[in-house]
């Protein structure tokens, strides 16, 4: 399915674990040491200068551009890594999250309580990710490097509904699905 962000509450309650998404419009960029930074601006009631809320974040580091193009390698972080970050900044209004690999439970029991989504894309595939975004800007904490706050504009980007709204859990799930019972 086909969406444009930043992704409204019906386009998250619609969305079920196991969904395949095309994302199109803008989304931002955010690693552990942007999470930290941000969630110490939360804290002092400083505002943020890039409004987050009802956003997509992605975690991801990118690489540098190569000459005539507009990001390098662009592939997802482990998410894991941002769960003691992740409850102050939905609470902030975050709603979207795109990484890799499983969260914590507080995080999904946050995120659900928050109305918020988390979707994976495919680890290993940062340069055929990149393809997917059309413009690429640093707009908070440059000094931070790759891991500073980019503004993407991206199209057909693709990703994975991990969890859901409403309980879906697609690790477990599939887990699940391979289980062997012992006897």
């Amino acid at each position: 399915m086909k969406l444009k962000t930043p992704l409204t509450k019906e386009n998250i309650a619609m969305l079920k674990a196991g969904d395949l998404v095309y994302l199109t419009g803008v989304i931002f960029t955010g690693r552990d040491a942007a999470h930290k930074r941000l969630i110490e601006m939360l804290e002092k009631n400083e505002p943020i200068p890039v409004d987050l809320r009802g956003q997509t974040i992605y975690y991801v580091g990118p690489a540098p551009a190569k000459p005539g193009r507009v990001i390098g390698s662009a592939g997802p972080t482990s998410s894991y890594r941002m769960d003691p970050y992740a409850p102050k900044l939905m609470e902030y209004g975050l709603k979207v999250m795109i990484g890799k690999g499983s969260r914590s439970d507080e995080f999904i029991q946050q995120m659900i309580a928050e109305k918020g989504i988390y979707l994976q894309a495919v680890g290993g595939l940062g340069a055929l990710l990149s393809e997917r975004i059309t413009k690429a800007e640093v707009v908070l904490f440059e000094e931070l490097g790759a891991e500073a706050i980019y503004r993407l504009e991206v199209e057909d980007f693709p990703v994975v509904v991990t969890y859901d709204i409403h309980g879906g859990n697609l690790i477990k799930e599939q887990i699940s699905k391979y289980h062997r019972v012992k006897q």
